[in-house]
């Protein structure tokens, strides 16, 4: 059998304050959305907005100490997952499922963390 990766790592800011809410088995679940910049051949950036899911105490940390405009590098994998809506349509949506999220404070020396250095993964 051969071997595959299903490995992604993001470093941007963040795009809103993260949303917890919990399962009905009371896991705790967050979203947020990230976005990162990439250079067009033209010389202007273009923003790129991902969405990332956080799963448990992880997502607990996040929502406690991540805000809009915060800088934070995710690690995770990448999964798909499709629907109709009610008019018949197909729809889909690609997420980013949180393995490593590490707080990296807004720039100005400020930042909140989980842990004693400001770089701690929650």
């Amino acid at each position: 059998m051969s071997r595959t990766i299903n490995r992604v790592e993001l470093l941007g800011r963040v795009g809103s304050d993260p949303e917890l809410r919990h399962t009905h088995g009371g896991t705790a679940v967050a979203q947020l959305r990230l976005a990162t910049d990439r250079r067009r051949e033209n010389g202007n950036d273009e923003t790129d907005w991902h969405t990332v899911v956080c799963w448990a105490k992880q997502a607990e940390a996040v929502a406690e100490y991540v805000r809009k405009g915060e800088r934070v590098y995710v690690a995770g994998r990448l999964q798909q997952h499709s629907w109709e809506t009610d008019g018949g349509e197909r729809r889909s949506q690609i997420e980013i499922h949180a393995s490593e999220v590490i707080f990296l404070g807004s720039g100005n020396g400020n930042g909140r963390s989980s842990g004693n250095d400001g770089n701690q993964p929650f």
